[in-house]
């Protein structure tokens, strides 16, 4: 079965400086705008990392009503097809954000 996706909580160096770690929105110092971004958009990339679970779990389920005779085939392709988009949108945006970090880690201060 596939399981669930862990959290990252990112923390507020002393430089200023994000640090990643397993769980996610813990607040450290900086101003209330900043936080509010950063937290809204984590909130944003853990509901779209539950949603292809789902997507996931849901397409596995229907495969196995499929086995067991109590699926339509094409519920199962629909299932399936859905669950390959799912992941491949979320594969594309884990490559963007390491894309971006990669380059904000090259730039010289």
């Amino acid at each position: 079965m596939i399981g669930g996706v862990g959290t990252i909580q990112f923390k507020t160096a002393v430089d200023g400086a994000e640090t990643a770690s397993p769980n996610l929105l813990q607040s450290g110092a900086g101003t209330q705008a900043s936080e509010s971004i950063g937290s809204s958009f984590a909130d944003l990339l853990s509901q779209a990392a539950t949603k292809t679970v789902n997507t996931l779990q849901g397409a596995e389920q229907m495969s196995i009503q499929a086995l067991k005779g109590d699926a339509d085939t094409r519920q199962v392709v629909d299932a399936v097809l859905s669950a390959q988009q799912a992941l491949q949108t979320t594969i594309a945006i884990r490559d963007k954000v390491v894309s971006a970090y990669l380059e904000i880690s090259r730039m010289s201060i």
